[in-house]
Order: structure tokens, then sequence, then C-alpha cells
């Protein structure tokens, strides 16, 4: 009586949704540290479990899409970061200002950052296409990493929205189509032990990742 129960979680974790653990505050502010988020598997491509095999393409990936890949450099690894290029992009990226294809990505300043996790932070809304989303930057601290990137075909230039404390493409390149996982949709609970939160954070079940 127990195998449909197994059969069931089996399916959904391996074709439709599967769950992950926020480890660290690159993606603030969207993302807290200890927030358990909800992945769509099926958002771009379907997959047999295990083998990983595409069986179906769904879409493609979006600028501004938040997604779960294994990190190219250690594919037992996730990680999760926003859509940034898609291929053939010109990325560049000098004294903290972004450019895709030679255009610089309209920000408003929205304030100094006052939510946990990072201090000292100013807080922007940015526009990628028509998406729009949080991000910070660290105004002490110097723009060390710049350059320009073309996003080879297959491959997706990602990016942390805590820009000056995120491990990202512009360290270590580009994210074949392979390694994504799917795209986070949710965030279904936050549980933490004084990291940031101390506990169930009520506040943050069920909203929707931007």
């Amino acid at each position: 009586s127990f195998f449909p129960v197994l059969l069931i979680v089996f399916l959904l974790r391996g074709f439709v949704v599967e769950p992950f653990r926020i480890p660290s505050g690159s993606m603030l502010p969207s993302l807290y540290i200890g927030d358990f988020i909800l992945v769509n598997k099926f958002a771009y491509v379907i997959k047999l479990p295990v083998v990983k095999k595409k069986i179906i393409v769904m879409a493609t990936p979006e600028r501004g899409d938040v997604v779960v890949f294994r990190y190219p450099r250690d594919p037992s690894l996730d990680y999760i970061k926003r859509v940034i290029g898609l291929p053939g992009d010109h990325i560049a990226y000098y004294n903290k200002v972004l450019y895709v294809n030679k255009k610089p990505v309209l920000r408003d300043y929205v304030g100094r950052y006052m939510g946990p996790g990072q201090t000292s932070a100013n807080e922007y809304e940015e526009k990628l296409d028509d998406a729009k989303h949080l991000m910070l930057l660290l105004p002490a601290r110097p723009n060390n990493l710049q350059g320009e990137w073309i996003v080879p075909e297959e491959t997706f230039f990602v990016m942390g929205d805590n820009r000056d404390n995120s491990n990202d493409s512009r360290y270590w390149g580009v994210v074949p189509e392979k390694y994504l996982v799917g795209k986070a949709f949710m965030i279904w609970m936050h549980l933490n032990n004084g990291e940031i939160t101390e506990g169930i954070g009520f506040g943050r079940i069920g909203q929707t990742i931007e």
C-alpha cells in the first residue's frame, strides 16, 4: 500500500517539482538563507530521472529567470542564480554597471537595504527585459571584477542578486543548458537557526520568486 505513495513522490521529484534549501546569501534580497524553495523541472525540458536524458523541450530560459543548475565545475553541487545572458548575448560588467548587448541595464535606487543578512548595502530595482527584481550593491566594496563575455550557444550567463557577494558566471563561466535543473517559482518554507532569522519565518511562506 506504501508503493503508490513512493511512486507519486518519485514522479513528482523526477518530472515536476523538487525542493531546495538556500544555503547562502548570494541571492539576497530575493532569497534568504534558510528559504526552502520549489523548482519547476517542467519549465524548460522534461528529462528522464537518474539518467537525465532530455525527452521534450518545453521552453527556453528568459533573462530574469531564477534557475537552479548543476555547478559546472562540480556537477554534484546545485547552485541557484538569475539568468542574465542568453546564447549569443554580449555581457559586460564595469564599475558595478551591468550591460547586455552594449546597453546598460536599467535600475532604480530603492534605498538602504534594511533586510537581514547583509549590512551597508544599497538596494536597487533592476529591469531585465520585462522582468523586474531587487538587487544589492555594497558601495564601500571596490569592484575588482570587470570584463566582457560572449555567451556561447546552448549556455547561459548567470549572476546572483547580491552582486558583490556572489560566486557566479563572472568567475567560473557560463552554465551549459544540459546542467539546468529548473526554474525556481515559490518559497514553501523558511527555517533557520539564527543565521538570519530564528525558527520558522511564516511571513515568507508562499511567496513567489520574482
